[in-house]
């Protein structure tokens, strides 16, 4: 393969792999430096040695390494994506016969859990004399989040008929057109009612969404996000709060209550308990005392 860069991290290859990312994929050019960045990493690890000679053990030496420094496992797939990128660019233009870093994974990142609020916070939250029509809309919005644990896209689109305020429950159209019928909670039920003939007022005849913009059309989620990081903001909350945060809290919050993991896996609607596992995680203050409580063999001998 000709110009095989083992002599320098600014070769040849690497040019016309760069030239390659911007011209033919047309990427940004900030996308590019970062590609390049990556790849001058893994020519720095190679040490000289041309990369027509790297193996699969190669990468996972260089990859383990990386590890050993402390590199995260997004930062890591992110490197190993940009060198599969640049042997794939090297197979197809330069004869490299196979991709050492094919089929190489890097080590799982932890998944990033969304802040929980506690209910304290939560109830300063929703909690208000709201009379307007817009915050009226919000505060039903937010409680149906929070007391049903609904994803954002699933309360944006809940429906008139989905909706049955005398048995209290709403039909929501879940992850993969799965759809699911969950409770909802009393103060979520008044603060609907409340909402709804504001909403006449404002929907247009074809709207059916129960939550619907000042022009009275389907609401877009991004102004739901800034109208709970308003809201959160405006009742002295520091953290910044997204609808997501509301699910997250109903569910920890549910099942720090219930201990009921089954229950609430039905309720977010995840296909697997795993992720409701890692999902509603318990803090580890609340499971010692659980035990303390609950275990025969750990509760406390009252003093004399």
């Amino acid at each position: 393969m000709t110009g095989s860069p083992g002599d320098a991290l600014e070769s040849p290859l690497l040019q016309g792999y760069l030239t390659h990312l911007a011209s033919e994929r047309r990427l940004a050019a900030l996308t590019v430096e970062n590609y390049a960045r990556d790849v001058r990493d893994l020519l720095e690890l190679a040490g000289g040695m041309p990369v027509d000679r790297l193996t699969v053990h190669d990468i996972r030496r260089f990859v383990a390494r990386l590890h050993a420094q402390g590199l995260g496992g997004r930062s890591l797939a992110r490197k190993l994506s940009a060198w599969r990128s640049f042997f794939d660019y090297l197979a197809r233009d330069h004869g490299l016969p196979a991709n050492p870093a094919a089929g190489l994974k890097a080590p799982r990142a932890p998944k990033r859990l969304p802040a929980s609020l506690t209910p304290d916070e939560a109830a300063s939250l929703l909690d208000g004399a709201d009379e307007d029509p817009l915050p009226l809309r919000d505060r039903a919005m937010f409680e149906l989040i929070y007391s049903s644990g609904l994803r954002l896209a699933e309360v944006l689109g809940v429906r008139l008929e989905d909706l049955d305020l005398d048995e209290g429950t709403v039909r929501v159209l879940g992850k993969g057109a799965k759809t699911r019928v969950v409770p909802v909670g009393t103060k979520a039920l008044d603060a609907v009612r409340r909402w709804l003939p504001e909403r006449v007022l404002l929907a247009r005849p074809e709207a059916r969404e129960i939550f619907v913009s000042r022009r009275g059309t389907a609401l877009h989620p991004r102004t739901v996000q800034k109208r709970l990081e308003a809201r959160a903001r405006a009742h002295g909350l520091d953290a910044k709060v997204h609808p997501h945060v509301l699910r997250h809290s109903f569910a920890s919050h549910l099942l720090q209550s219930s201990g009921d993991l089954r229950a609430v896996q039905e309720l977010l609607g995840h296909a697997s308990i795993s992720t409701t596992q890692v999902y509603t995680h318990l803090d580890f203050q609340h499971l010692a005392k659980v035990y303390d409580a609950a275990h025969p063999r750990a509760r406390r001998k009252s003093k004399a």
